[in-house]
C-alpha cells in the first residue's frame, strides 16, 4: 500500500512589507520564505532546523494557516491551507515551545478542561479525552495541582496535551524542548516518539541535532528562507565534506597558531568556542587519514588538556551547510 502524503508545500514564499530609516522612512520588502518545497508522509515524524531567521516559525504559521502565503501552495490532508482554512484546522494540533498560553492559578486538569471547551470536544468525552492525554505525557498524577508550581518541562507537556486535546491526525510543534532541562527534553522527546507510534503526522522546529537525528524521519535543513538538503540524518551527514572531525582542549592558542591548522593540507575549517575558561578547538577535515600528529606539531607549546577524533555527526554537517550561506538575521 503507497504511503499517503499527509503534509505538502510547494514553492511557499512570504514577504514582509516594512519600513526602514528615521528621517526619511522608505518602504521594504523582506522575503521570509522564498520557495519552500516538501512532503511529510502519514506517520511520519518530519524536522525542521535552521539558524534563527531562516524561515522555519514563518512556514509553520502558514502550514497552520496562521499566516496567508504571499504564493505556492500547501496541502494538509489533501485541504488547502488557504481555501480550506477551517476543514485544516480541524484537522492539525499546533504546540508552541515557551510559557505562554496556560492559566497559572487553575490546574493542569482544569486548563485541558477549558480548552476542550473552546475546541468543541463534546461534554460527553471531555473526561475521556483529557484523561488520555494526560496519562499520554505522563501528568496523570499530577493534573490536579495549579500549573504556577509546574517546571518547564511540564508546561511543555501540558502544552502538547493541549494541542492533542481534539485528537487531531497532525500535530505541529514549534521548538517543543527551548528552554526545558535534559530530563524534561528526554520525557517530551518520549511523548513525541509515542505520538508517531500511535499513527500521528508529526512535523516539528528545532534547534537541537540530537532531538533531530533521534526523533525524526526526515528532516529539512533551511536557510535565508530555502531549503538546503532534505533527507534522512544519515543522508545530510554524507551531504557534508567533512570527513573527520578533531576536537582539542586546550588554554590559550594565538589566531596565528589557529590560522596555520587552517593551512594543513586536508582541513576544511576550525572553529573554537570557550568552555569553562578553556578553549575548544574543532577541526574539520576532508580526509579520514589521521592528522593529529600534523595537529598537535602546529599546537607546539600549547597546553592540550584533551584531544580525540570522531566521525562527523549532524551538527557537524548542519554546520557546514548553514555556514556556506552566511549568516541570516532573525524576521
Amino acid at each position: 500500500m503507497t504511503p499517503q502524503v499527509a503534509i505538502e508545500a510547494h514553492d511557499l514564499r512570504r514577504t514582509y512589507r516594512t519600513s526602514t530609516g528615521t528621517v526619511r522612512r522608505r518602504r521594504i520588502e523582506i522575503e521570509a520564505v522564498r520557495g519552500i518545497s516538501f512532503s511529510v508522509l502519514t506517520g511520519q515524524i518530519f524536522g525542521i532546523v535552521g539558524p534563527n531567521g531562516a524561515g522555519k516559525t514563518t512556514t509553520i504559521k502558514m502550514l497552520t494557516t496562521l499566516l496567508q502565503p504571499t504564493s505556492g501552495r500547501a496541502r494538509v490532508l489533501g485541504f488547502d491551507v488557504v481555501h480550506d482554512r477551517q476543514e485544516v484546522r480541524r484537522r492539525i494540533g499546533y504546540v508552541v515551545g515557551g510559557d505562554r498560553g496556560l492559566y497559572d492559578r487553575l490546574s493542569g486538569y482544569d486548563n485541558l478542561r477549558y480548552f476542550a471547551v473552546l475546541y468543541g470536544v463534546p461534554g460527553g468525552e471531555q473526561r475521556r479525552r483529557i484523561g488520555s492525554v494526560l496519562e499520554l505525557v505522563g501528568l496523570e498524577k499530577r493534573a490536579s495541582e495549579r500549573v504556577e508550581g509546574y517546571s518547564r518541562g511540564m508546561r511543555q507537556r501540558l502544552h502538547v496535551a493541549r494541542g492533542l486535546l481534539h485528537d487531531p491526525p497532525v500535530l505541529f510543534l514549534d521548538e517543543p524542548t527551548i528552554g526545558v532541562d535534559p530530563v524534561g527534553a528526554r520525557d517530551i522527546r518520549q511523548t513525541v516518539a509515542a505520538l508517531a507510534a500511535a499513527g500521528k503526522t508529526v512535523l516539528l522546529t528545532t534547534h537541537s541535532m540530537i532531538e533531530a537525528e533521534t526523533l525524526c524521519k526526515r528532516i529539512a535543513v533551511i536557510a535565508q528562507g530555502r531549503v538546503v538538503v532534505a533527507g534522512s540524518a544519515a543522508a545530510i551527514k554524507d551531504s557534508g565534506t567533512a570527513r573527520a572531525v578533531t576536537e582539542i582542549l586546550a588554554g590559550d592558542v594565538s589566531e596565528a597558531t589557529l590560522q596555520r591548522l587552517r593551512g594543513l593540507p586536508g582541513v576544511l575549517a576550525v572553529s573554537t568556542e570557550v568552555r569553562d575558561l578553556t578553549l575548544m578547538i574543532r577541526v574539520q577535515s576532508t580526509v579520514s587519514a589521521d592528522l593529529t600528529p600534523a595537529i598537535l606539531k602546529q599546537l607546539n607549546g600549547a597546553r592540550i588538556l584533551n584531544l580525540s577524533s570522531r566521525q562527523p555527526t549532524l551538527e557537524d554537517a548542519y554546520i557546514e551547510l548553514v555556514s556556506d550561506l552566511g549568516r541570516v538575521e532573525p524576521n
